[in-house]
């Protein structure tokens, strides 16, 4: 069999897509906006580190280099996606940006921003949210005249020395990128639900933690959680630093008057810069006609696997089939499920 299969998107969602077709009868042709077989990973803060062990981060065939018992660094990560998509048959189109998708009949015909077409019964969407970050519409910012980023914006912290620094989140990019700015700058974490742990004390990296975690993400339950829910996985002892203050954690503000913001125990702070470590949303203009989205920029799907269109099929949708889809780990997992599913296609 020589069937192609066009994957949209050549993050470690569609890297892990093209391989795993590849080993269900496939031709893979795998379709990039960027120059680089990395995804967003090398557009990520600096010092950014996954919050799983290496060895759950496998794509489909490729173990994950090095020692097991660590948590990859971004480069790192950016590193092994090159060497997988060096093994996809027939590489990766750069530069190839997807415009619209359509269909006729029992094909789905692609056409990218150059102006090229591709045709193929299958298509796996798998362009991730870092070009969708997700902006909510906070009531205390209004108002607000200083400097307001989203963490997608964020690399490092010098930039904000000696500035007063609030940053909007309450997950584990949330944390690592207050913790890190707190070095430089006076940071507050004001968080908008009250911040939550997996577990007491600090997770090492060959924690059996981590063996059950493994266990839960092969159940489909993924449509029992939404965006949120999952706790702070503390890997470098983030909850002993922000009970020490430093930088402090608060409820969110009320309101801005100019720089000026309030917080709800009366106190007023002059803030230079506010960071929105809130999350991304799927990418999915492409999509935009042939299968909308709901109010939450989701697809309508189960488990991945488009509700309206037979052979068509998402990868990397957080919560899309297990409470990892999201993750290096979910998408190696979710992507031979996929394949298996598309394979009467072939």
């Amino acid at each position: 069999m020589d069937t192609p299969a066009i994957v949209i998107g050549a993050g470690q969602a569609g890297i892990a897509a093209a391989l795993a077709l590849s080993d269900h009868g496939f031709r893979p042709v795998v379709l990039e906006a960027g120059s680089d077989t990395a995804g967003s990973w090398p557009c990520y803060y600096d010092s950014l580190r996954l919050f799983t062990p290496a060895h759950m981060n496998a794509l489909p065939g490729k173990p994950f280099p090095g020692d097991p018992h660590r948590y990859p660094t971004r480069d790192e990560v950016a590193a092994y996606l090159r060497q997988c998509a060096a093994a996809i048959p027939g590489g990766i189109h750069t530069g190839q940006g997807v415009a619209t998708v359509d269909r006729s009949g029992e094909t789905f015909r692609v056409r990218t921003t150059t102006g090229a077409e591709f045709t193929a019964p299958v298509v796996v969407s798998a362009t991730g949210g870092y070009a969708n970050p997700y902006r909510p519409e906070i009531p205390g910012l209004s108002g607000y005249t200083g400097e307001v980023l989203h963490a997608a914006e964020y690399r490092r912290p010098q930039p904000f020395t000696g500035q007063r620094v609030v940053v909007i989140g309450s997950g584990n990019s949330a944390i690592q990128i207050a913790i890190e700015l707190a070095a430089e700058a006076r940071v507050v974490l004001a968080h908008r639900t009250p911040l939550r742990y997996a577990t007491n004390d600090p997770i090492p990296a060959d924690s059996r933690f981590w063996r059950a975690i493994s266990l839960a993400s092969r159940l489909p339950i993924g449509r029992l959680f939404h965006s949120g829910t999952i706790p702070i996985v503390d890997t470098e002892g983030y909850r002993d630093t922000l009970e020490q203050g430093n930088p402090a954690a608060r409820p969110m503000f009320v309101r801005a008057d100019g720089r000026v913001l309030h917080w709800p125990d009366g106190r007023s702070e002059v803030v230079d810069t506010v960071v929105l470590a809130t999350g991304y949303r799927p990418a999915l203009a492409h999509l935009s006609a042939l299968c909308p989205p709901d109010a939450a920029g989701f697809p309508p799907h189960r488990n991945g696997i488009s509700a309206a269109h037979p052979g068509l099929a998402f990868l990397g949708l957080e919560y899309q089939r297990n409470i990892l889809s999201g993750t290096l780990h979910g998408v190696g997992r979710d992507s031979r499920y996929l394949a298996r599913h598309l394979a009467r296609y072939s």
